[in-house]
């Protein structure tokens, strides 16, 4: 048995495609287009690379937008003066603060400061807070994206016993809520679970969320079970890559040809072995937490520039309530 992969990137074309459309019609109504502004702190490369490719997928989707950089000893006032200016800017229907934040930083604080009606994170503590009411919110876009996956690819959630690997609350937090939306049944695991692989192999969909790449391996899946891989990690350990891949795997040759590569969370070899749907990493999710960025960003727009008494029909968003 090999799993079948879930195609990340053919969805979030088509989630894109339906922003780009809901962007020009907006643009057609109010004569406006949406802003987003992303806040850079520091100079790490994976984040500028994370930046740049969102700002890539703005102007394909026909959405502007503008990148804000700090250097990372800003500290935490600059920082939080950096997004009230952008909270100040009428011109400016969303805001993203890129992570991870230097360390020295109260992520917390600096995402409470984000007005919640340009939070297209869906971090803010009000927004976090209705969405667990199930009350109008935006919603977090990993977690989007994983519901979005399921749902467009045809795969149940009600009824299903949902396990989730990690619990961020950027990811393994606001998915277990979706999902219990949803009406799955939700485990959360965590680094003081006890016995792992005895709860994951219960899961009918199981979801790797932890940073640690190849963690989830054969013995943590029930064969037949549906692994949604949230996990990109950068490997550079050829002899890591090596127990990853397989000798003589392509994916190592190439691997070794770049010097790394990205893996997920779940072991490619064992995944693949013992799932029945699995999503690639890359390729997987990442495509669609963008996708779904594009779609809280326009969602800001709306609410910002068309007053409630003369909205039309929202548009389409990633992750239907």
């Amino acid at each position: 048995m090999s799993a079948a992969l879930l195609d990340g990137k053919a969805v979030a074309a088509t989630i894109r495609a339906e922003v780009a459309r809901d962007v020009a019609a907006f643009r057609q109504r109010t004569g406006t287009t949406p802003r987003l502004a992303a806040l850079l702190v520091g100079d790490d490369p994976a984040s500028a690379v994370y930046v740049r490719n969102k700002i890539a997928a703005c102007a394909e989707a026909g959405i502007r937008s503008a990148e804000m950089r700090l250097p990372g000893d800003a500290g935490q006032e600059r920082i939080a003066r950096a997004v009230g200016e952008l909270n100040d800017d009428d011109d400016i229907d969303g805001i993203l603060v890129q992570l991870p934040l230097p360390q020295d930083v109260d992520r917390l604080a600096i995402l409470s400061a984000i007005d919640p009606a340009k939070d297209v994170d869906g971090l803010h503590p009000m927004n976090v807070g209705r969405l667990a009411m199930k009350l109008d919110a935006p919603l977090p876009c990993t977690p989007a994206g994983v519901i979005e996956l399921l749902q467009r690819s045809h795969l149940p959630i009600a009824g299903e016993h949902a396990v989730i690997v990690g619990r961020s609350e950027i990811v393994g937090r606001p998915l277990a809520t979706l999902l219990m939306h949803r009406d799955a049944t939700v485990t959360v695991c965590h680094s003081k679970t006890r016995d792992l692989p005895a709860i994951t192999r219960q899961a009918d969909l199981l979801v790797a969320a932890i940073g640690r790449p190849g963690f989830v391996r054969g013995e943590h899946i029930r064969r037949g079970a549906t692994v949604i891989d949230v996990g990109i990690n950068r490997v550079e350990d050829v002899t890591l890559l090596e127990e990853l891949f397989g000798a003589g795997s392509p994916r190592l040759a190439r691997a070794k040809g770049k010097g790394f590569a990205l893996v997920g969370d779940v072991h490619p070899q064992e995944g693949a072995a013992q799932a029945g749907y699995l999503t690639p990493v890359p390729g997987g999710i990442g495509p669609l937490t963008i996708a779904c960025l594009l779609g809280n960003t326009l969602r800001a727009a709306v609410r910002r520039r068309e007053s409630a008494g003369r909205r039309p029909p929202a548009p389409a968003r990633p992750g239907p309530r």
